[in-house]
């Protein structure tokens, strides 16, 4: 499994990329193995919508389960990865970059600094 150094985690398994004000935010490696074959991806936010830390943001369906994906952050959706509606299969072969599920205007860019590096993640799911 890979944990990116540059990213940042959340106990929920999402992941975050900050550049230049804006998050894009996934599910990390980890997240995707332990959900399986992913069949359907279900954004539950538009553009330009207003989130909160914490709140659901994307259901994602699995063969085996069904799992929410929370905001890491708060902010402004700015843009829903769109190919995950015919490609859901991307959350499982390439989470960290073309698996991305949406990106964020910070609001409040300080929440950043709350979240997990990669060696912190690491050791809250034993790997």
């Amino acid at each position: 499994m890979r944990f990116p150094e540059e990213l940042r985690y959340t106990k929920d398994h999402e992941w975050l990329r900050v550049e230049d004000g804006t998050a894009t935010i996934g599910i990390t490696d980890h997240a995707q193995h332990e959900l399986g074959d992913i069949v359907y991806v279900d954004v539950t936010i538009s553009p330009g919508q207003l989130v909160q830390a914490g709140q659901v943001v994307a259901t994602i369906e699995a063969v085996k389960t069904v799992a929410d994906v929370y905001a890491p952050v708060s902010g402004r959706v700015v843009e829903i990865n769109s190919v995950l509606s015919e490609k859901p299969e991307l959350l499982n072969q390439d989470p960290y970059n073309h698996g991305w599920i949406l990106r964020l205007e910070l609001t409040q860019p300080d929440e950043v600094e709350l979240l997990l590096d990669a060696s912190a993640y690491k050791a809250l799911i034993g790997a």
